[in-house]
Order: C-alpha cells, then sequence, then structure tokens
C-alpha cells in the first residue's frame, strides 16, 4: 500500500476516534500509536488531513448537508461521514491530487471500512460537492 493511502487511512482513523470521543486533536496524535509508528512522510500527510478536516468540520459539514438532501450529517455514518469530511478537505486544501482520484481513494476507503452502501454514497456526496464547488475533475 502506498503511502498516500496509508496517511488516508491513518487520517481517517484518527477522525473517527475524535469525532466519537471528543478528544483534542493533540491528544489523538500523541496517543495514536499507529500514527507514531508510521515513516515521517506518511505522518506529515496523516496530520495535515486529520487537523485541516477537523478545523473546517462546520464549513465542510455544511457543503455535505446541502449535498446529501435528506440526510442530517449528524444521522450519517460515523465512518462515511469522516472519510467525505477528509476527502472535501484535501479536494479543497491540498492540491497534489486531482478531485477524481480524492474520490476514488475516499470509495476505496469506504469500501475497506464502511458498510455495503458506503461507496455508492460516498462517491455521490463527494461527485455532487466537486461539481458544485467548480473544481476540476482532473479528467483531459
Amino acid at each position: 500500500m502506498g503511502a498516500r493511502r496509508t496517511a488516508r487511512e491513518l487520517a481517517l482513523q484518527m477522525l473517527f476516534q475524535q469525532d466519537l470521543s471528543g478528544n483534542s486533536s493533540e491528544r489523538i496524535l500523541d496517543t495514536f500509536e499507529d500514527y507514531l509508528r508510521a515513516k515521517e512522510t506518511v505522518r506529515r500527510f496523516a496530520r495535515r488531513l486529520f487537523v485541516g478536516a477537523w478545523e473546517k468540520k462546520d464549513d465542510i459539514d455544511s457543503m455535505i448537508a446541502d449535498q446529501a438532501e435528506h440526510w442530517r450529517v449528524s444521522r450519517m455514518a460515523a465512518v462515511d461521514r469522516n472519510i467525505i469530511r477528509m476527502a472535501v478537505f484535501e479536494m479543497l486544501h491540498e492540491k497534489d491530487a486531482p478531485p477524481l482520484v480524492v474520490i476514488d481513494e475516499a470509495v476505496e476507503l469506504a469500501k475497506r471500512f464502511g458498510s455495503d452502501r458506503s461507496s455508492q454514497f460516498v462517491n455521490g456526496v463527494l461527485d455532487g460537492i466537486m461539481k458544485k464547488s467548480g473544481l476540476p475533475s482532473g479528467k483531459k
């Protein structure tokens, strides 16, 4: 598995933990063993995704709510909600990967960590946010 995918998995796990526990970002970063054992490049990217998505959570949740009609963000599965938060943050604030790559990575995370329907839900919400935000898809 590549370093960026590993970092996304770590960031997702830390977002999930913070979402459910309410612990501070610094406490989670200081105690999350897989993060602490990861290579420096993985830790740097995971930290940016984790901290950034959590700091921008209110703005991102508003975008999710606008896109996911009939779904309150608080009622979404915690895994799905945090995958989407992280991917939206990455699409808007990390310019290394085209939005379609970010969406593909989010769908893979949903397949691995979510329910049977998570990947479709995550794909649909992220695709809609990408289009509404006017982000380039990265297609040629």
